[in-house]
């Protein structure tokens, strides 16, 4: 089935886009990178060449020899086996990252300007291979992740006026008809057991059997560890990390502690291990900050964080005993809280945040602290009918020099507003979005 994803419009603005670089389409595997591409450039161009360079190795010799541009589309072309036409054409470099030599000579094809070229890696390897010369200023990167909760709706039929009627009350903070809220909580629970990887979420529409559901999710962490024997430099540590994943974050505090590795490990010998796992993009880091102000960015603790797997469908997968039905059923014995977190975590970083969160004895945990005009925004994700509790957000907004004037509780309930607490149901965290690409014009 054809699954409708986001990205789409990002392809197609860099598609209109006059400045016309290469398309360098990563994300982590399975997350629809190779399908989004062939999608839109099947209903974009007259002519489309694809190598992928993993099913196709010897295609890396159009790139062995010379780099100059008249070589380059002479191989392509005499590759292809037919002609490929100026202003029409599109070439495809699939698994990019097998290939380093293709990557330096983007910038020669760009500049050649006779065809449009994409690029599409998964972050395993694409960091970490020799390129001789990367295309800096060549390139426009759009990274994918799983489907978002949105993405996730509409695989399941959610209608655009749902939606619209869900942002409108997001919007105005009024109540969502019970009738809808009560749908929208049994699709994302089943959310919490799927997931957005997109061979997942297929399975789930076209036979909804969640033991095959979890067929799937259990050979893409399997195909992640295999990832992780084949590329990372220190094996041993990086996959101790990604094992270690599910137990840190169904911990009590949930931050991930060098104590689960070994006894005696320290964070200089792991750092970049951490790091490898984060730029292959199967975990998310959320990082600890001295105080919720901003900049951010400035008060970040890198030696505290949580990390939360690129997936909460993969993370109910690496449990030892299935829970999918039980989360479907919203059975209380599973521990949602865990779960939904990654959720929200997942769902944030789609969204265009980077996560971060507060931890300190005096005042308590905040989930994820988000940046918000001149302030941040505090949230906490509530996975009990206690939503109502929150002593640390309590905390934190009691801080005068602090200046928070609202946060967010993302729960079971409908929509409430209590004096600055705003109490939303799990999912409405589709429409917490970052600004990101709202424009900053200047003038003189």
């Amino acid at each position: 089935m054809s699954l409708w994803r986001s990205v789409g419009d990002k392809i197609t603005r860099w598609f209109e886009d006059s400045s016309h670089k290469a398309l360098l389409v990563t994300g982590a595997r399975q997350v629809g990178k190779t399908y989004a591409v062939r999608e839109f450039v099947s209903t974009h161009y007259e002519s489309v060449l694809e190598i992928n360079f993993v099913e196709t190795p010897q295609a890396k010799a159009i790139f062995e020899g010379n780099l100059d541009a008249r070589t380059l589309v002479a191989n392509l072309t005499a590759f292809s086996g037919r002609p490929l036409v100026p202003g029409a054409s599109a070439v495809f470099l699939d698994e990019v990252q097998e290939c380093p030599r293709a990557r330096t000579a983007i910038k020669f094809l760009v500049d050649d300007g006779r065809f449009d070229y994409i690029e599409s890696g998964s972050l395993l390897g694409v960091l970490y291979r020799d390129v001789p010369s990367l295309p800096v200023g060549y390139e426009n990167v759009v990274r994918m992740v799983p489907l978002s909760l949105q993405e996730f709706f509409v695989a399941l039929g959610v209608q655009p006026e749902t939606f619209a009627l869900l942002e409108d009350c997001y919007e105005r903070r009024r109540e969502v008809p019970s009738a809808v809220h009560e749908r929208m909580l049994r699709l994302t629970r089943l959310y919490l057991a799927c997931g957005g990887m997109p061979a997942a979420v297929d399975q789930l529409v076209r036979t909804q059997d969640l033991a095959r559901v979890l067929s799937v999710q259990r050979d893409i962490v399997e195909l992640y560890r295999l990832d992780i024997a084949r590329y990372a430099p220190n094996k041993p540590h990086v996959k101790a990390i990604f094992d270690a994943m599910p137990s840190e974050i169904m911990g009590t505090n949930k931050r991930f502690t060098l104590r689960s590795l070994a006894p005696t490990a320290r964070m200089e010998r792991y750092a970049s291990d951490f790091m490898w796992v984060v730029d292959a993009g199967v975990a998310l880091p959320c990082y600890n900050v001295r105080a919720p102000q901003v900049p951010l960015t400035l008060n970040e603790q890198h030696n505290l964080f949580k990390l939360y797997p690129c997936d909460v469908g993969l993370l109910g997968a690496m449990f030892e005993q299935s829970v999918q039905f039980q989360l479907v059923q919203g059975d209380a014995g599973v521990n949602n809280g865990a779960l939904l977190e990654t959720l929200a975590a997942q769902e944030l970083v789609a969204n265009g945040y980077d996560l971060r969160y507060f931890d300190k004895s005096k005042y308590g945990e905040v989930d994820f602290v988000l940046p918000h005009g001149s302030s941040v925004l505090p949230v906490e994700i509530k996975s009990g009918e206690s939503y109502r509790r929150h002593k640390s957000l309590n905390n934190v907004m009691g801080v005068s020099e602090w200046g928070i004037g609202e946060g967010l509780v993302f729960c079971q309930g409908n929509v409430q507003v209590d004096r600055s607490i705003c109490y939303l149901p799990w999912y409405m965290l589709m429409f917490c979005k970052a600004n990101n690409e709202e424009p900053l014009l200047v003038s003189w």
